[in-house]
């Protein structure tokens, strides 16, 4: 994986866009993807990468992100409904991101990591949201429909791009809590059932009765012969 990848950017001279894909990857990478962004950048600049703000206080602070509603920042719309070249580059970047992350199978599965990628401004702008979502549809929703994500991404998925088949997405039942039964954690081949449902059996005492006042006849039949003799 080069650079860019770690970056989620395409190759680029624009050392202004290389530091904001940074920061923006850093927010949510660990110690060692964060040494390995670092390398990136100085890679991508042929410099280190930039420090966090310190306040007065002594506290980082993040640096004032532009002013995005600027004619500067939006940059000149083509035409109604198009999106700006600042807009189209930002939906791009996502997209590269959320490709990568298809990559790792352990952190697609978390959906504060979706979070973090689709919801950090500029790119929760409701005409880069469309545009995201148009590239990403055909890879990633029927990944979403057939259960190859976890629940709680693909319902954020469908509530965040509207695509309303996956907001009604439920878990997929525990086997091991719900066994080939009735739903309710007993099978319905369960011994347990059968038990309950067979009335209780009346014991005949009749035959051992019977078989005692015998054995007392012949024990008395013996003994009579004996005192007779």
């Amino acid at each position: 994986m080069n650079c860019w990848d770690l970056l989620g950017i395409e190759p680029t001279g624009d050392t202004d866009q290389i530091r904001q894909a940074y920061e923006r990857q850093l927010k949510f990478a660990s110690d060692d993807e964060a040494r390995d962004l670092e390398l990136a950048f100085r890679e991508a600049t042929g410099g280190p990468p930039p420090k966090p703000a310190v306040s007065t206080a002594g506290e980082t602070s993040p640096a004032a992100p532009p002013d995005s509603g600027s004619p500067e920042s939006l940059g000149q719309r083509t035409e109604a409904g198009a999106l700006s070249a600042e807009e189209a580059q930002i939906a791009r970047e996502v997209v590269i991101q959320i490709r990568a992350l298809m990559n790792d199978t352990d952190r697609q599965q978390d959906v504060s990591v979706w979070k973090a990628i689709l919801c950090e401004p500029p790119a929760d702008r409701a005409a880069v949201r469309r545009e995201i979502a148009d590239q990403l549809e055909p890879q990633i929703r029927p990944l979403a429909e057939n259960g190859a994500l976890a629940g709680p991404v693909t319902r954020f998925l469908g509530d965040w791009f509207e695509w309303f088949s996956l907001k009604d997405v439920q878990p997929e039942p525990d086997p091991r809590t719900y066994p080939e039964g009735d739903g309710a954690g007993r099978g319905m081949g369960d011994p347990e059932d059968d038990t309950a449902e067979q009335p209780p059996q009346m014991v005949n005492f009749w035959p051992a009765v019977i078989g005692w006042i015998i054995g007392l006849v012949i024990l008395a039949t013996l003994f009579g012969g004996m005192s007779g003799s």
